[in-house]
C-alpha cells in the first residue's frame, strides 16, 4: 500500500466520523490502572526477597512506592491538561519534540506487550501446575486471542469486564490475609519472626531490590494512555489514578506481610506465584482455590489493560505519522485502534513463547523505567514552560519540584540496581532504543507532518 493510499485511507475514517469515544469514568481508569498493576502483588514482586530479603524487600517496597505516588503526581498533572490517546508519548511530543517522543511511544509499547507477555507466562504455568499433562502454549494463544477480541470491540466493555476481575482478583489478598489470623499472636500462621530476616546481602542487597520492587506498581502512569476516551479528563484521570495508587499501597504491603510470614524467604525469592504458594502454606482449600482464581484473575486483568495501553500508544503515534498512518485507524462501529490492536496480539504471544519471565519483566521494568526518567525531567519542564494561572489544569501536583526530583532519583536508583544484575539486558535495551533512533532520524523523520503532531489547541509556552 502507498503512502498516498494510506493517508487516503485514515482521511477517509475521520471523514466519516470514525474516532475515539468519550465513555470513561474515574471507574474505569482505577480498573485500568490497578487491573494492570496487581498481577505484579500475584507474581515478580518476590524476587525483591531474594536480592535482600524479607527486610529489604519491604523497605524497596515502600521507596518504590514514593517513585510512583511522585509519578503519579507529575503525570496527572500533565495528563489533565493533555486530553489525547498516548499518554507519556503525548506528553514528550509537546515537552521534548518528536525524536524524544518517538522513542517514549516505542518505550510504552514494549513495557506493556513485555508484561502482557509475562501475565501469559504465568497463566500457562498454572494451568501446567494443576495438571502436568496440560500443555501451556495453548492455553497462552487462547486467553491473548479472547482478551484482543474483547479490546478490539470496545473500550467501554473492556475496562468494565477488567473492573469486576481486578476487584475479585484485589479481594482474595485479603481473605489469604484474614485466613492467617494474623491478629491473634496465639493461632495466628504467621512467623512472626520472619518477617525481619535481616539484610543478607546488607545495604547492596536494598539496592538491587528496587528492580523487582517496582513491580509492585509498574503500569499504573497507564491510566493517562486513555486520556483522550474519559468523559471528563480533569476528573476522571486524577480520581481514577490516585484512589488506584492507594490501593496498590495497601496490597502491597498486606501482599509483602502475609507471603513473608508463610513462606521462607529462600522459596519466596524464586517463587513463579508467590501469593499462592502462601496460600498452599495455609492448608485451607477454600483459600488455595481463592488464590489460584485470583492468580489467573489477575493475569487477564494485567493483559487485559496491557492490551488496551499499547495499542493506544502504537495508534497515537500512526495518527501522529510517526509511523506509518495506516495503524492510526479507527473502527467506525466499535471506535477502538483496530489496527494496533491486531497488529501487537503476535508480537506479545511471541515473547510469552519464550518462556523467560525474568528477561521478559527485566525488559518491561527497563523500558517503563527510562520514561521515568524522563518524566521527571518533563515534570520540571512543564512548570517552567507552564507556570500556575498560564494554563488550566485538573489536578495540580502539590509540593512542587520535589514529586518530580524524588521521581528522577529514585527511577535513577532502580536503572542502577537493574545494572548490577542484568548489565546485559540493560545495555541491550539502550542499543536497541538508539538503533530505533537512528532509524527514525534517518528514515522516518522526513514522513513527519508537524501540523499534525503539534495540535492547534495547544498553547504557546511562557516567553515564546
Amino acid at each position: 500500500m502507498s503512502a498516498e493510499s494510506v493517508n487516503l485511507t485514515v482521511q477517509e475514517e475521520q471523514e466519516t466520523g470514525a474516532r475515539l469515544v468519550k465513555v470513561l469514568g474515574p471507574v474505569h481508569i482505577w480498573a485500568l490502572g490497578v487491573g494492570i498493576v496487581l498481577v505484579g502483588e500475584f507474581m515478580g514482586w518476590n524476587f525483591t526477597v531474594a536480592k535482600g530479603g524479607t527486610l529489604g524487600s519491604i523497605i524497596a517496597c515502600w521507596l518504590i512506592g514514593l517513585l510512583y505516588v511522585s509519578l503519579i503526581m507529575v503525570n496527572t498533572e500533565i495528563g489533565s491538561v493533555i486530553p489525547e490517546a498516548g499518554g507519556q508519548y503525548a506528553m514528550a511530543k509537546y515537552l521534548m519534540g518528536p525524536l524524544a517522543a518517538f522513542n517514549v511511544g516505542v518505550m510504552i509499547v514494549f513495557e506493556y506487550t513485555m508484561l502482557e507477555a509475562a501475565d501469559s507466562l504465568v497463566v500457562g504455568e498454572l494451568m501446567h501446575s494443576l495438571n502436568p499433562e496440560l500443555q501451556p502454549l495453548p492455553w497462552i494463544i487462547l486467553g491473548l486471542a479472547i482478551l484482543t477480541a474483547l479490546n478490539y470491540r470496545g473500550v467501554y466493555a473492556t475496562l468494565t469486564v477488567n473492573f469486576v476481575i481486578t476487584a475479585i482478583a484485589y479481594v482474595t489478598i485479603f481473605i489469604l490475609l484474614f485466613s492467617t489470623q494474623f491478629w491473634s499472636p496465639n493461632a495466628s500462621l504467621i512467623n512472626f519472626p520472619d518477617l525481619m530476616s535481616g539484610l543478607p546481602y546488607g545495604w547492596l542487597g536494598i539496592l538491587g531490590a528496587l528492580q523487582f520492587g517496582i513491580w509492585f506498581y509498574l503500569g499504573i502512569e497507564g491510566t493517562a494512555l486513555t486520556a483522550e476516551e474519559c468523559r471528563s479528563t480533569g476528573r476522571s484521570l486524577p480520581v481514577g489514578a490516585m484512589i488506584g495508587m492507594v490501593s496498590l499501597l495497601v496490597g502491597a504491603t498486606i501482599t509483602w506481610f502475609v507471603c513473608s510470614g508463610l513462606v521462607q524467604w529462600e522459596t519466596l525469592g524464586s517463587s513463579v506465584y508467590p501469593l499462592y504458594d502462601a496460600a498452599l502454606a495455609t492448608d485451607y482449600s477454600f483459600v488455595i482455590w481463592s488464590l489460584f482464581v485470583g492468580t489467573i484473575l489477575s493475569c487477564l486483568a494485567s493483559a487485559n489493560g496491557c492490551i488496551n495501553d499499547s495499542s493506544r500508544g502504537w495508534f497515537s503515534m500512526a495518527r501522529d505519522t510517526l509511523i506509518p498512518q495506516w495503524f492510526g485507524a479507527v473502527h467506525p462501529k466499535y471506535h477502538t485502534p483496530y489496527r494496533a490492536i491486531v497488529f501487537l496480539a503476535p508480537i506479545a504471544i511471541s515473547f510469552g513463547f519464550t518462556g523467560l519471565l525474568d528477561q521478559v519483566i527485566t525488559f518491561s521494568i527497563i523500558s517503563g523505567t527510562i520514561i521515568y526518567v524522563l518524566m521527571g525531567y518533563m515534570g520540571l519542564k512543564f512548570r517552567q514552560m507552564y507556570p500556575l494561572g498560564t494554563i488550566e489544569r485538573g489536578y495540580t501536583s502539590p509540593w512542587h519540584p520535589f514529586p518530580s526530583v524524588f521521581l528522577l532519583i529514585l527511577a535513577i536508583l532502580v536503572l542502577v540496581a537493574t545494572f548490577l544484575g542484568y548489565w546485559i539486558n540493560l545495555l541491550a535495551a539502550f542499543v536497541f532504543y538508539i538503533i530505533c533512533s537512528i532509524w527514525f532520524v534517518f528514515h522516518r523523520y522526513k514522513f513527519v507532518d508537524p501540523h499534525t503532531l503539534i495540535k492547534a489547541h495547544w498553547p504557546r509556552p511562557k516567553g515564546y
